[in-house]
């Protein structure tokens, strides 16, 4: 599934979007849970949208930001608790 319905109305160029489809990826495809779940994939690309429009082209750099942000939401009982037991 690409990063893409996760956008909404946001709009980036075509190298831009490729590079946050790979930096959405890397994370979902390395969560413990396997096939994440919505939420979680929702996450993951909110992160990564936030770290592009503060100018992260580096889709490892923001796959790590998106992964370091649910496991410091587990460990401030936000959301990513149900999702790294």
């Amino acid at each position: 599934m690409p990063i893409t319905p996760f956008l909404k109305s946001e709009k980036f160029d075509s190298q831009t979007s490729r590079v946050m489809g790979v930096a959405w990826e890397m994370p979902c495809l390395a969560l413990p849970t396997g096939d994440c779940a919505n939420d979680v994939k929702h996450a993951i690309a909110n992160t990564i949208i936030v770290l592009t429009k503060a100018g992260e082209r580096n889709p490892g750099a923001s796959a790590n930001g998106a992964s370091a942000g649910l496991r410091n939401s587990k460990t401030r009982g936000g959301a990513g608790e149900t999702f790294w037991k």
